[in-house]
């Protein structure tokens, strides 16, 4: 299941600060920015999500900035960048990453334990995961 396309989200904004710091850094541009704000709008959260400042911060990058070269700029609007982007992820997209990967794991460990040896693979699948994420969500409370 893809969940965001790289041609949308720069390849660095979904690291953490020490993942970032092993890694070549790439430069987020002002489309990258204005893709995510149009999307955002477009999905009706630019204005519930952000504060006024953060939508401020958003904006004033794409009039000014052709490429983010500041290591601070770059880490603040990636975290705005990120926000936007977990805020809209579908319930299922959410829900396959925080219990689907989860259910995936515990079954193919158990499926592995009574002897069958291709249940090691079902952890990696994201059908499978999808799967059980969907028969996760159609379950009674």
């Amino acid at each position: 299941m893809k969940a965001i396309s790289s041609s949308v989200r720069p390849k660095n904004c979904w690291l953490s600060e020490t993942e970032m710091a092993g890694k070549k850094r790439t430069l987020l541009t002002r489309g990258e920015i204005v893709k995510v704000k149009t999307r955002a709008l477009r999905r009706g959260v630019w204005f519930r999500a952000l504060t006024k400042m953060e939508r401020a911060c958003l904006d004033l990058a794409i009039m000014v900035v052709v490429r983010v070269r500041s290591n601070l700029l770059q880490k603040l609007l990636c975290s705005l960048i990120n926000k936007l982007e977990e805020i809209m992820q579908s319930q299922v997209q959410r829900l396959t990453r925080e219990v689907g990967k989860a259910l995936a794991n515990k079954l193919s460990q158990i499926a592995h334990a009574w002897g069958n040896k291709s249940a090691a693979k079902w952890a990696k699948d994201p059908v499978f995961i999808r799967y059980l994420t969907i028969a996760y969500l159609n379950a009674a409370p």
